[in-house]
């Protein structure tokens, strides 16, 4: 099956890379044209314009946008969607927010052109893992294109059906799923996200208390020095807390075990801010979610006014008198 990829970064070119380790025909394009040419030399057409894009595609036509989330994939799908036809399909791969994908999608059908929104998750190591994906949209089209969806995604593999799942047919044991109409597939990639957050955040905190074990805050006695390296290699073999996300803790510390090389201000990608709106929306609380999203917010100060004002209160109510930085 053919299929274009617009967007050839670290995901899109592995994820071209892994259609046509499958068999399938990929026409590509990209801002940058060393990328184009890349790819090209392993087996893709490569497209010198959007336009040259479009026409190198068959009829009815079916493209993955794989840009960063915002500005750039509403330019490209517009864009896009003047040079495809009624029956084509455009596809976002991208980290949208939901509500995005609604509207685009109601654009995208007054002309006839087909609009699904995928939520991809698999990162650098899709292309040999497999890209997990939740699919939203038009159903006619997530069907039409289930080759392209089955070669991505990581398969069945040797994990079994969770019990009781034996006779349920359903494309989740391969690793993708068909959530529902326009935006779901972005909301339930946004919801991964919001719990990606969490999970990162009980890992990073609790091997934070193991690392300060041996602090001169508690009795000498009651200290331990830890090799946090080997303690994450351990809960990987038979843990109830093992996960991918403990394993690439894992190699981090064991490539850093001080983590040296980072600062400690972390980034967020916009999906935990929409997960916490979807949950105020539905009145549904996420402690959890907000603290860890919140987390993230705090990484990228030094120390707030309104740390410093909490000082002033305990300084004034009961006279005390707080720690000095480095003392």
């Amino acid at each position: 099956m053919q299929l274009g990829m617009i967007g050839l970064g670290r995901m899109g070119a592995n994820m071209v890379r892994r259609l046509m380790r499958g068999g399938h025909q990929c026409v590509v394009f990209d801002l940058n044209p060393e990328n184009v040419k890349a790819l090209a030399a392993e087996g893709a057409t490569g497209a010198s314009s959007m336009e040259d894009f479009a026409q190198k595609l068959t009829k009815p036509r079916a493209a993955w946008v794989m840009v960063p989330a915002g500005g750039a994939t509403e330019s490209t799908v517009l864009k896009l969607s003047g040079l495809m036809e009624k029956g084509d399909t455009i596809i976002d791969g991208g980290n949208s927010y939901f509500k995005d994908d609604i509207r685009r999608a109601h654009l995208l059908k007054d002309k006839g052109i087909h609009y699904l929104d995928v939520g991809t998750s698999g990162g650098v190591w899709g292309i040999e893992r497999g890209y997990c994906m939740m699919l939203g949209g038009s159903k006619e089209s997530a069907d039409r294109l289930d080759p392209i969806f089955k070669t991505l995604a990581p398969g069945r593999g040797d994990v079994a059906p969770s019990p009781g799942r034996e006779n349920k047919k359903s494309t989740a044991e391969s690793g993708y799923l068909y959530c529902g109409p326009s935006g779901a597939g972005h909301f339930v990639k946004m919801v991964h996200n919001g719990i990606e957050y969490g999970l990162m955040q009980a890992y990073a905190e609790g091997f934070d208390i193991m690392r300060n074990a041996n602090s001169n805050e508690v009795p000498e006695d009651h200290r331990f020095t830890f090799d946090l390296p080997d303690i994450a290699e351990l809960w990987r073999r038979g843990s109830v807390v093992g996960s991918w996300l403990l394993d690439l803790t894992a190699m981090a510390l064991t490539e850093d075990p001080e983590l040296s090389r980072f600062t400690g201000t972390v980034q967020d990608s916009g999906e935990g801010r929409w997960t916490i709106m979807a949950a105020i929306e539905e009145a549904v609380p996420c402690d959890v979610l907000s603290a860890s999203l919140y987390t993230r917010f705090r990484s990228r100060q030094d120390h707030t006014f309104a740390e410093k004002l909490l000082s002033g209160m305990r300084n004034k109510f009961g006279g005390h008198v707080e720690r000095a930085a480095g003392g």
